[in-house]
């Protein structure tokens, strides 16, 4: 999906309230992970969220933003794979405070995820999710996001990948909001995140 689907489908969506949701998701998306490569995406066993994870890639690449760059957290990476896709789900079990936890599922979390999922968010990471409305999976996130049933996953992804991409209109523009946001990680390091 190019930038021109994109336009397109945010069109369709204008009036739809879903759209600015995933606008909101995509900035958290985009401010939540503090260091390349702290951006962990995972999927089910049945689900492998390549296809977000390369659009990313790519925004993080386009918009300069590096703590965008993302990280493929594999269910079982095939032995020989290079290592951008080489990465299992022990590198779950080593996440930290300043990292986030992307759950692209567009399936129910089995209780082995879910359980990685709250053993990250115990140590501070972040947790997103992206589904088709997983009421175990939201509890544990930090900010959850259900693509509806009239949109394709496919295209909800595109729309928030490309909304964490997206400079917010006021950037530099407004000293005191940065100045608050330095402060509520300032905050989260010291106490942790909002639970």
């Amino acid at each position: 999906m190019d930038a021109d689907q994109v336009a397109t489908l945010r069109a369709l969506l204008a009036e739809s309230p879903w759209l600015e949701q995933a606008r909101a998701f995509g900035r958290a998306l985009r401010r939540s992970p503090r260091s390349a490569g702290g951006l962990l995406v995972v999927g089910t066993p049945t689900y492998e969220p390549w296809h977000v994870t390369a659009h990313l890639d790519d925004e993080a690449r386009l918009a300069g933003i590096p703590e965008l760059t993302p990280t493929l957290v594999r269910w079982a990476p095939p032995a020989g794979a290079p290592p951008h896709l080489s990465v299992g789900l022990a590198r779950l079990e080593a996440a930290q405070r300043g990292e986030t936890l992307f759950v692209v599922a567009d399936d129910s979390a089995p209780v082995p995820l879910l359980e990685r999922v709250n053993d990250a968010r115990r140590v501070g990471a972040t947790i997103l999710a992206l589904d088709e409305g997983d009421p175990e999976l939201d509890a544990l996130a930090h900010e959850a996001l259900a693509v509806p049933e009239s949109l394709p996953f496919d295209a909800g992804q595109h729309l928030v990948s490309a909304a964490a991409g997206e400079r917010d209109p006021g950037a530099g523009a407004t000293r005191r909001q940065s100045l608050r946001e330095r402060l509520a990680r300032l905050l989260d390091t010291v106490s942790g995140p909002n639970v």
